[in-house]
C-alpha cells in the first residue's frame, strides 16, 4: 500500500521505472490487451490521482482536430492511465517486487535520505 501524506498517496514508482503489470488490462477502444506480467516503462506519474501511464498499456484512440503535429487531424492512439495498485517495480532478476523505504545516511557528509528498495532482493531501486 502506498504511503499517505497530507491526504495524498505517495507512489511506489517513479518516472522511468520498469514495472510489471499485476492485473490484466483490457483496452476496449481498439487498442491491444496487456496480460499480467507485461513489463513496460513508466512515462508519467499522477500522485494526486494515484495513477500512472505505462508505455504500451491501456491504449486509447483520441480524435484530434488538425494542428501542427497532425495537419490532417484524425485518430491518434495514446496511452491512458492505470491505477498504481496494478503495477509493481521490477528488480534486477526481472521479477515484480514489493517496495520498502529505508533511511540511508552518507558517512562522509552525515546527511541522509529515504531510498526505495526491493523487498525480494534488498537492492536499492533509486
Amino acid at each position: 500500500m502506498a504511503r499517505a501524506q497530507k491526504g495524498k498517496v505517495k507512489p511506489h514508482v517513479k518516472k522511468g521505472d520498469m514495472v510489471a503489470l499485476t492485473k490484466n488490462i483490457t483496452a476496449s477502444q481498439g487498442g491491444e490487451d496487456r496480460e499480467r506480467g507485461y513489463v513496460g516503462k513508466v512515462l508519467r506519474v499522477f500522485p494526486e490521482r494515484g495513477r500512472v501511464i505505462v508505455e504500451g498499456v491501456n491504449l486509447r484512440i483520441r480524435h484530434t482536430k488538425p494542428n501542427q503535429a497532425y495537419p490532417q487531424g484524425g485518430r491518434v492512439q495514446r496511452e491512458a492511465s492505470i491505477h498504481l495498485s496494478n503495477v509493481q517495480p521490477v528488480d534486477s532478476n526481472g521479477e515484480p517486487a514489493r517496495v520498502g523505504r529505508k533511511w540511508i545516511e552518507d558517512p562522509e557528509t552525515g546527511r541522509g535520505q529515504w531510498v526505495r528498495y526491493a523487498k525480494t532482493t534488498g537492492e536499492e531501486l533509486d
